[in-house]
């Protein structure tokens, strides 16, 4: 293959040669520094290679980056879009696309990058000893009886605070500390405020309060001896610092976090007539529910009063009298039945006793002799001539001597008998 210096319109190289010079003079630039800004972070599933882009942080230039996964993976804090860095790179270029690309080697955080890199750091150690645990939050009184407010003096913030919250409660009462709201100072004197206000015995709750700035403005509040000085403190800590997207780590260890310092007036006193109308409301609402519970018992007690037994409560009385007294016929009629069955039984069973009784015997014309001794002569063996006798009749005793006795065989009683039967059956023959 003809040299590329050798090249000519008659015998032009080919792109293939071209492109292979371009990659083994690349190539032998070997490993660079170079500082940038990432942008256009992709993580493709599956691929061990991070692919991103670096860009000129002064010229609209950049230039395809790649990294290992392990290597992206281990960088703390993580590497976000916008980070400004200096990677250790080697210079590639793929022939076959035409492409030129950087294959990072070492990455390194700088400048802001390396300032919120610490700051990192910090917040993951002290998350470690459990100084932004949410069950450590307490929660802001109602009411505050006084306000603790640590600021720079004649800031904005403090008047935000102080306007808004009279505004709402007029009443509200402030205990302001002042201190330095940057610089090297910062942390020490708001650490100072904050333990002066927090051994007042009327300050409820405590506000730190600062307006907007940059990172490096703001990097006080990071400090790890500010934070655990607000963890320390016994009354409820209010963070104000910044604007929405500022995120110190005071704000992670302080009880309530406001997104401004009118927000964080708006958090510790109450709206007065946003109350008053929140009472008027429970006011009239209770009023509403009382007379609705009225008017309900209202309406039962009317229903109570018009069923017939409340109308005229002798009605219930009159259905029982009536009950009562058909239970009582009922009871007299079953009891003169049973009366009368038993009367019956009674009759019955006179009457059989009558026809048993030896006196009914007697009545029909029978006798009972009886000796002087009381014994009952059943026959003329035992009787003697003149011996004195006593013969029961039906009404009453005959006293009797015998004269003499008569002994009848019987066979001619059982003969006289049967002549009598049949005497009486040829009687009833010749009546028919």
């Amino acid at each position: 293959m003809p040299s590329l210096r050798d090249a000519t319109p008659e015998s032009p190289a080919p792109v293939r040669a071209v492109a292979n010079a371009v990659s083994q003079w690349i190539d032998r630039l070997g490993g660079v520094w170079v500082e940038g800004q990432l942008a256009q972070i992709s993580r493709r599933p599956g691929i061990n290679t991070v692919f991103m882009t670096m860009r000129d942080t002064h010229a609209d230039i950049s230039v395809p980056l790649t990294c290992p996964r392990t290597l992206f993976d281990s960088l703390n804090p993580p590497l976000v879009e916008g980070a400004s860095v200096i990677v250790h790179a080697r210079p590639s270029y793929y022939a076959n696309r035409g492409t030129f690309s950087l294959h990072a080697r070492e990455i390194r955080m700088v400048g802001l990058g390396e300032l919120l890199a610490r700051i990192e750091r910090r917040r993951q150690l002290l998350a470690a000893e459990g100084l932004f645990a949410p069950e450590l939050k307490r929660d802001l009184p109602f009411l505050p009886g006084r306000v603790g407010l640590v600021t720079a003096p004649n800031s904005a913030a403090e008047r935000d605070v102080l306007d808004n919250a009279r505004r709402r409660w007029a009443a509200v009462e402030f205990e302001v500390a002042y201190a330095a709201m940057q610089g090297t100072r910062c942390a020490a004197e708001v650490m100072e405020a904050l333990d002066r206000l927090d051994r007042h015995p009327d300050v409820d709750v405590i506000v730190i309060a600062r307006g907007g700035g940059s990172v490096e403005d703001l990097l006080p509040f990071s400090d790890e001896a500010l934070i655990r000085a607000v963890h320390r403190a016994r009354t409820p800590v209010v963070s104000a610092i910044g604007h929405e997207p500022d995120s110190p780590l005071l704000d992670l260890v302080a009880d309530v976090r406001a997104s401004t310092p009118t927000d964080a007036a708006k958090l510790v006193v109450p709206d007065m007539a946003e109350e008053l109308r929140g009472v008027i409301w429970a006011r009239d609402r209770l009023r509403q529910v009382v007379g609705q519970l009225v008017e309900r018992e209202q309406r039962g007690l009317d229903d109570l009063r018009g069923r017939p037994v409340m109308r005229d409560p002798r009605t219930i009385l009159d259905v029982r009298s009536d009950e009562v007294t058909e239970l009582r016929e009922r009871a007299r009629r079953h009891l003169t039945h049973r009366l009368d069955r038993a009367a019956d039984d009674i009759g019955h069973q006179r009457a059989r006793a009558q026809s048993l009784s030896p006196l009914a015997t007697l009545q029909r014309g029978y006798a009972v002799v009886q000796d002087a001794d009381g014994h009952v002569v059943t026959s003329v063996d035992e009787v003697l001539a003149k011996q004195r006798l006593s013969i029961r009749v039906a009404d009453g005793r005959i006293a009797a001597t015998t004269t003499g006795t008569e002994k009848v065989s019987t066979e001619k009683v059982s003969t006289e008998k049967v002549s009598t039967d049949t005497s009486s059956a040829q009687e009833g023959d010749s009546d028919e």
